[in-house]
């Protein structure tokens, strides 16, 4: 593939690692199988006959159509609770078939079970939530009808998630909203928003964070998407509150317990990163091997140089590593152990170890490798951006000394 060749084709067929057993259920091995049709037939032809690779992502109007076709196929809300048609899935289950969506290096990976702006993002609200907002924003969600996303971070609250300063004043049945939410996934696409803000009085010393359902095109609320990220998608905007008028219906949950709502499911959310990271190095290391075989150099494949064998077995050995550990991790969550420490050393590890193997995988393909629109390319520049997302590599390390210098009980 040249540099101009669009980067729309699937991951290679042939393994690229040694067998395995299936660790999951006979239920997430039919969705996968299912899951893989979906993603390398029809899907396939979509992005082609609209353009859609990597570097150039779909639009709203062409994301609600895969929406909305993966509910239809019964794959969209699968991790819901089956009272809303979702199936019953384990977390173990839940990681591997997200692995295997991001392994197929379909474009449209973060999009089909609507990660950015779908059910993952409501799964955790539905005990929280009242009958109404069950029906104005959690129902629409979960039948694809609305986008969602998830407003916490601000320039200057990231990992310190509570010094946050977004306010939210009540007035009467109202609270009005002042503030700009920084880097909100599916922001561009979303039709509301799940949003953190204090509701402490002003000047006040304590913390009380409370959350929100904002609808994103409600008067004095704007979404600013006019950059992109590193990896070039335009997934991420901020969103601007001027004057935002919100019902108090719209409250989830008790004022002021808006943190430990959006900090209830960290161990999960965290663990949920490492599928998608180890699916792309998948589909790295798989492109750096075929790459090898292709490539000659002094009359022979250069997957014949032992320079090149051994950063392959590197690569291999670096992904089965870490993808022990997010399984191991899986494994004790379902089985009702407090994991944290667990999850951020598999989001770390697996951050690391998959960049790493995006890097070696880009050093085999030599000068091919820094041309934009090598597959190669992008998954570098992805993967490297995973070593930030939900919590650096350093707020991992902090969150597993913490776990490990805990006093007993």
């Amino acid at each position: 593939m040249n540099a101009s060749t669009p980067t729309t084709r699937l991951a290679a067929a042939g393994p690229a690692l040694p067998e395995m057993p299936f660790e999951g259920s006979p239920l997430a091995a039919q969705l996968i199988a299912a899951l893989r049709d979906f993603l390398h037939g029809e899907l396939v032809d979509l992005a082609r006959s609209h353009g859609i690779d990597h570097e150039h992502s779909p639009d709203k109007a062409l994301l609600r159509q895969v929406w909305r076709r993966s509910h239809a196929l019964g794959f969209y809300g699968m991790s819901l609770p089956p009272s809303m048609g979702g199936k019953e899935l384990s977390v173990l289950d839940q990681v591997l078939i997200k692995e295997a969506i991001y392994a197929t290096g379909s474009p449209f990976a973060p999009h089909v079970l609507g990660e950015l702006s779908g059910p993952p993002r409501i799964g955790a609200l539905v005990r929280k939530a009242t009958p109404w907002q069950m029906e104005q924003f959690i129902a629409p969600v979960a039948r694809a009808d609305k986008a969602i996303c998830f407003a916490l971070t601000e320039a200057g609250a990231g990992s310190d998630a509570g010094a946050l300063q977004t306010r939210a004043t009540q007035d009467g049945d109202h609270y009005v909203l002042h503030g700009r939410k920084r880097f909100i996934s599916g922001s561009p696409f979303a039709d509301c928003a799940v949003l953190l803000a204090s509701t402490a009085p002003e000047g006040a010393a304590e913390r009380e964070i409370s959350a929100f359902f904002v609808d994103l095109h409600a008067p004095g609320v704007e979404v600013v998407s006019g950059y992109k990220t590193m990896a070039g998608q335009s997934h991420t905007g901020d969103i601007v509150l001027d004057g935002a008028r919100v019902p108090a219906a719209q409250l989830i949950g008790e004022r002021g317990r808006g943190l430990a709502l959006a900090l209830g499911r960290i161990t999960v959310n965290r663990l949920m990163h490492c599928p998608a990271m180890l699916g792309l190095a998948q589909v790295a290391l798989r492109d750096a091997r075929d790459y090898a075989l292709e490539r000659r150099q002094f009359g022979r494949s250069i997957a014949q140089f032992q320079a090149i064998q051994h950063m392959l077995a590197d690569m291999a050995t670096q992904w089965a590593a870490a993808r022990a550990l997010m399984v191991q991790t899986a494994r004790a969550i379902d089985a009702g152990i407090d994991a944290r420490a667990q999850a951020s050393m598999s989001k770390l590890f697996c951050s690391e170890a998959a960049f790493g193997i995006a890097d070696r995988a880009v050093q085999i393909h030599g000068g091919e490798g820094i041309v934009q629109g090598r597959r190669v390319e992008f998954l570098f520049r992805m993967l490297r951006m995973y070593r930030v997302l939900t919590g650096t590599s350093e707020i991992q390390r902090n969150t597993i000394a913490r776990e490990l210098l805990a006093t007993p009980a």
